[in-house]
């Protein structure tokens, strides 16, 4: 076990954007793609996934001096701090569970596939380590590893299926057949964006607003359009109804331009700081899109590949779906937009949310990803996802505060993450992961749990039948 463990921790200890073209490549021969061809493939993602993860990490060097000069500025202390996803994958890799986890939920996902229970092949197996999360955590308080590889088992299943019903906002929205993301912490808010999307459709005068700087107009359609109803096409503009003047604020630089003075203003920046951050900002939201788009061109080639071979075995099985990780997205306007003006309103309603001792940090960029799926699944419209996006936030705070001590306990019992000097510990996003804290409450014996998961069940059946719905009416 411990030499399983010794070889995991070395696999997890290249970057991504390194490991997950390894894993690629070695599936694109597999699948018998040419070898030319898989070469290039690998090439173009690395360099697409390298350019997301520089861009990212560009971005929270630039803001993260500002919101802690921000809570300096205005005299506020927080006394857990957001230091991201390492500790939580730290705690996660130095877990006995995790070894087994990989070759668990490798034929898991195989067996399913070969019954016919989920079109989903799930490559993406970096992103492993969000569904051994959850066991880890529960054979850390319960001392079972049974219990902890069941917990791991059912969200990995919960995923997938999120996945599957989620390739049809991918295909409409990007041009991307047979693909979706892969993580828990994005799939986790699916069946909850399929609520609110019935709720805005029911709302006069807000159903039919739409604003879309994938297409540059706010448009003012007839209530009920919406991707929900018979798949009619709630962005495409009303003639004469579309407000051009607003396509400006539809570039992710400008709006980039703008948070950026918002922030460094609020910060006290002087006026050379404050220039500085609103181009960095925008520099970004240029980038991420280019890089993404990468992504996008070189798992076309690989995924239709892959798609074609497990056909060939399961005859029985088409429309596959490939998982991966959401650098892909990122493609898309609607997705930075939205991100970036969450990252805004998540600062703000932390600094005023009874109950909350966390300012988002290390995880704030993570709001990109979290919300990208989501916002595919307005049709691109930011004011769906941005308004969807606050119970979101706050739930992610309280959550991730509430769970702070045992993060940080744990942190402390890993040598796979120096804790010393940190004090309490959380992770914004991934710390705060509705799906995941239901579960892990349930396995905890707390009764309010079952009400939660039965409420869960509904709105996946509620999810399922729109997967139905838009299905039928591609084919």
């Amino acid at each position: 076990m411990d030499a399983i463990e010794q070889l995991l921790n070395a696999f997890f200890s290249f970057k991504a954007y390194v490991m997950l073209p390894a894993i690629i490549f070695v599936i694109a021969l597999a699948v018998r793609l040419p070898f030319k061809k898989a070469v290039l493939s690998t090439v173009e993602l690395a360099v697409g996934f390298a350019g997301v993860f520089i861009a990212f990490d560009f971005f929270v060097a630039n803001i993260k001096p500002a919101v802690e000069q921000l809570m300096l500025v205005r005299g506020l202390e927080y006394n857990v701090l957001d230091v991201g996803w390492p500790p939580l994958a730290a705690i996660t890799w130095s877990s006995p569970l995790a070894a087994l986890s990989i070759p668990l939920i490798l034929s898991l996902n195989i067996f399913m596939l070969a019954v016919g229970w989920t079109r989903t092949v799930y490559i993406d197996l970096w992103n492993y380590w969000h569904f051994a999360l959850i066991g880890a955590l529960v054979m850390a308080t319960s001392g079972s590893l049974l219990l902890g590889l069941s917990a791991t088992m059912l969200l990995a299943v919960y995923c997938f299926k999120m996945t599957e019903w989620t390739a049809p906002d991918v295909e409409r929205e990007l041009g991307l057949k047979g693909v979706s993301a892969s993580p828990v912490s994005v799939n986790g808010i699916v069946p909850y964006t399929v609520c609110m999307n019935w709720l805005f459709d029911r709302i006069p005068g807000f159903n039919r607003l739409s604003y879309n700087p994938e297409k540059a107009a706010l448009t003012h359609d007839t209530p009920g359009a919406s991707v929900d109803d018979e798949g009619a096409d709630e962005s495409e503009p009303s003639s004469g109804q579309s407000m051009t003047w607003l396509s400006f604020f539809s570039e992710p630089m400008v709006i980039g331009i703008l948070i950026g003075l918002m922030l460094a203003l609020a910060a006290g920046y002087d006026l050379k700081a404050t220039l500085e951050l609103a181009v960095h900002i925008a520099a970004v939201m240029f980038l991420l899109p280019k890089s993404a788009g990468l992504i996008g061109e070189a798992m076309m080639p690989i995924t239709h590949a892959l798609r074609a071979q497990v056909e060939r075995r399961f005859p029985s099985r088409k429309n596959l779906v490939v998982a991966l990780d959401t650098g892909f997205l990122m493609s898309h306007k609607s997705v930075i937009v939205t991100g970036l003006i969450l990252m805004v309103i998540a600062v703000g309603i932390a600094l005023i949310l009874p109950g909350n001792r966390v300012l988002p940090l290390g995880d704030l960029p993570n709001l990109i990803s979290v919300m990208s799926i989501s916002v595919l699944m307005f049709r691109g419209n930011v004011l769906r996802a941005v308004l969807a996006g606050i119970p979101v936030v706050i739930t992610f705070l309280l959550i991730a505060t509430h769970l702070a001590p045992l993060y940080t306990d744990l942190a402390n019992q890993t040598s796979g993450f120096d804790a010393a000097g940190l004090g309490t510990i959380t992770a914004f996003t991934d710390g705060g992961h509705q799906v995941r804290y239901l579960l892990f409450q349930l396995y905890q014996g707390n009764l309010w749990a079952i009400g939660g998961v039965v409420a869960l069940l509904l709105m996946m059946f509620a999810t399922w039948k729109r997967w139905k719905r838009l299905s039928s009416a591609s084919t």
